[in-house]
Parts: structure tokens; C-alpha cells; sequence
């Protein structure tokens, strides 16, 4: 019997590998669907020979994106940017991107669409990347109505630009930022990250449930941090003490200014935008409860892979 395709597109990313794993373990037939099919080669052995076939495909060239769902059974979104560069822009990637993966999956008769957008898309935010979210999110019900829009918060994991930055900084310097908040009572935005494996498993979850269609699922993880107790929690993590320093907006801003320069930037001034709203899901949005998963804590999973910033005194306190 023939295996169903899946065609992903952003599957050599962050959340693509671990979906890649868990559709491949399923039986699916997978087009690792990317701008640079040579960043993807490393997804072949996770199926058996021939399963796993890194694809060329860019989601602003609708020719490309309709060569990569041709006869695709399932289609998964998950392109993203978190800063623009050159001619690649968040109204290109995000919203008109994500229109034309959901109309040529609509035309090539997919049965499933699950886009990934992300938590807080907000046409009236101030953040472009929230906007061109929002408009993507639009893109998709307008083209394939059954789609299922999954908003994740801030995903960690092993191979995350959160925690593992944070801990990075904790390593080299003497102070951490606490962007938003103040030096007496507010911890500054909040946040609820949820583990890139739960993230993957409610895309899993989607595609097998009829009930998914058309619905949109906000996910978070068990516990909500405010951008201070984020700080503590990689301080906790890795056995140091640093002084957290309150950064208010205004002097964010003009970081992001200047750190957006860069070719791959720590902080622009739209990231900073964002971080101007809490990052957490809403008292009356379907959750991860809704598609029967348990997410994980962060707590059970960051030692895990934060063991690399750990100092000599804290694994000297364990051990004795």
C-alpha cells in the first residue's frame, strides 16, 4: 500500500525536525519542503531509505510550492522569520507565504492543512511580525477554510534561541536584562514556553483528528514566567547568580536599533514591540487539552540540555 504524503514546508528548522521524526515514525512519505534542500539532508535517516526527501521549495514562489504538495495527502506550514533582511520580509513570508501554501494545498486536493502561526498574531499590534502573522492566518481561512491554525508561545528545546541564549549570556556576563520591567515589583512581559516535542505532537494530533478542522489552538506550557523569572529559572538551571538588571522600554528600543544592524540580530526594535504584550493563551482558546496532550514543564526538560552551561561549583553541590 502506498504511504501518504506529508509535504513540510520549514522542515529542516527548529520544530520541523522533531514533526519530520514523528511523521516518518507514522509512515508518512515526507517532502522536507525548503529553500535549501542541502539543509535538510540531514533529515533523510530519520525514515527508511527513499522517506524522507529533502525538497526544493520557497513559500514566496507559488510555482515552487505547488511542485511540492503535487499529490500530497498532508501539508504542514511552519516558515517563519523573527527579523527581516533584504528582500525577505515578514508580508512576504508570513502572510503572503503562508496564502500560498493554503491555496495550492486547496488545489491539489490535500485533505489536511496545519499551519503554525504563533501566539499574539494581532492585526492591530504594533509588532510587524504579529501583523503579518495575523494577515497570514487570514490568508489560510480564506483559501483552505478546514485548515487548523496551531499559535504556539515561545517554543524551547534543545536546539532553542531562548533558553539557550539566555544561559549563553549567563555564562559571559556579569548581568542579565530584563527587558519591560522595574527594579521594584514587575517582572516585565510574561511568557508560558512550551516544549518543541508537545508542539510537535499537537501538529501530529491535528492531522489525525477531524475534530481539528477549522479550529485554532492556542499552546502554551503548564506555567507562566514573567521575563524576570525567565532569568531566574536559566539561573536556576545552571548554577549562577547574576545581577538582573530592569531594562525599560525606551532604552530597548534604542538596543534593538542598533543590534538589528547586525547580520544576525540578538534584538530588533519590532522584537521589542512584542515584547510590549504578554505572550500567553487566552482564558477561552482551545489548548493543548483540547487535542488530549499533557504539555511538558519546562523544568523537567531545560536540564536536559543546559547541562553545557553549567559551572564546576554546581555540579561539585549535586554530586555531594
Amino acid at each position: 500500500m502506498a504511504r501518504r504524503i506529508a509535504a513540510v514546508f520549514g522542515a529542516s528548522g527548529f520544530l520541523g525536525r522533531h514533526l519530520v521524526r514523528r511523521l516518518a515514525a507514522a509512515g508518512y512519505g515526507v517532502r522536507a519542503a525548503g529553500r535549501d534542500p542541502e539543509r535538510a539532508q540531514f533529515l533523510k535517516p530519520m525514515g527508511d531509505v527513499g522517506q524522507v526527501v529533502p525538497w526544493p521549495a520557497d513559500v514566496t514562489r507559488p510555482d515552487s510550492v505547488a511542485a511540492a504538495v503535487k499529490g500530497a495527502d498532508v501539508v504542514v506550514n511552519l516558515v517563519g522569520i523573527l527579523y527581516e533582511r533584504g528582500r525577505t520580509s515578514f508580508r512576504k513570508v508570513h502572510a503572503e507565504g503562508a496564502g500560498n501554501v493554503a491555496r495550492a494545498a486547496a488545489q491539489a486536493g490535500a485533505a489536511r492543512l496545519v499551519h503554525v502561526s504563533a501566539l499574539g498574531a494581532d492585526a492591530n499590534s504594533p509588532a510587524e511580525y504579529a501583523r503579518t502573522k495575523a494577515a497570514g492566518e487570514d490568508a489560510v481561512k480564506a483559501a483552505f477554510p478546514k485548515a487548523t491554525i496551531l499559535r504556539p508561545s515561545v517554543v524551547f528545546g534543545p536546539e532553542d534561541d531562548f533558553f539557550n541564549r539566555f544561559a549563553s549570556m549567563a555564562r559571559l556576563s556579569p548581568a542579565l536584562p530584563v527587558i519591560g520591567a522595574n527594579a521594584f515589583t514587575d517582572g516585565g512581559p510574561r511568557f508560558q514556553p512550551v516544549y518543541v516535542g508537545d508542539v510537535a505532537d499537537a501538529i501530529m494530533a491535528a492531522l489525525d483528528d477531524p475534530k481539528a478542522q477549522g479550529q485554532t489552538f492556542e499552546l502554551g506550557g503548564p506555567a507562566v514566567y514573567t521575563f524576570r523569572q525567565v532569568m531566574q529559572l536559566v539561573m536556576a538551571q545552571t548554577g549562577r547568580k547574576r545581577c538582573l538588571v530592569p531594562v525599560p522600554y525606551w532604552a530597548a528600543e534604542i538596543q534593538g536599533a542598533v543590534l538589528g544592524l547586525l547580520p544576525v540580530p540578538p534584538l530588533t526594535t519590532d522584537q521589542v514591540q512584542l515584547l510590549r504584550s504578554d505572550n500567553v493563551v487566552g482564558d477561552k482558546a482551545r489548548t493543548f487539552k483540547n487535542l488530549g496532550i499533557t504539555p511538558r514543564a519546562a523544568e523537567a526538560i531545560l536540564p536536559t540540555y543546559l547541562m553545557r552551561f553549567r559551572t564546576n561549583a554546581w555540579h561539585g553541590a549535586q554530586n555531594s
